[in-house]
């Protein structure tokens, strides 16, 4: 077996919108995510019992990965600059 997938708050709220629209099924939803439909149920139980609180799980949002991917995306962006001027500048010194 291997190890459970966790979802971020975002994601489990984001697919009971989904599946509370018109027309709509769980098991729509579910197909379209990936996802078992009665973990979809599970989740709507969760936010019926617990409103705001249902979901104070592991999983992280979206935001949290772009940010951590911006910040290191900057840092790699500033170490190629720094390779660029010091080739460039023991390019010059070997003339």
């Amino acid at each position: 077996m291997g190890r459970r997938k966790r979802y971020s708050e975002e994601f489990k709220r984001e697919a009971l919108r989904r599946a509370n629209e018109p027309g709509v099924t769980d098991v729509l939803v579910a197909e379209e995510l990936g996802i078992d439909a009665r973990q979809l149920r599970r989740w709507r139980d969760a936010v019926k019992n617990h409103g705001d609180q249902a979901f104070p799980g592991q999983g992280s949002s979206r935001d949290e990965e772009l940010t951590r991917l911006k910040r290191k995306l900057a840092k790699v962006e500033q170490e190629r600059d720094f390779l660029k001027e010091a080739a460039a500048y023991f390019a010059k010194e070997s003339k």
